[in-house]
């Protein structure tokens, strides 16, 4: 799986999140606060997922 589709379908999840603390009327910065941690933790499992195994000579 590519990493620009992992990101996609990670952005649309974080997007619904988002949306989703907005409806419930949290405040704005602990909004922000859980979308950037979810984004790093996003970035390093992408990574994680989609990395190529070192081919062992």
């Amino acid at each position: 799986m590519s990493f620009g589709l992992y990101a996609i379908g990670f952005a649309i999840m974080l997007s619904g999140l988002i949306y989703g603390a907005h409806l419930m009327h949290m405040p704005t910065h602990w909004i922000v606060v859980g979308a950037i941690v979810l984004l790093g933790v996003g970035i390093l499992s992408g990574v994680k997922a989609t990395r190529q195994k070192d081919s062992s000579e």
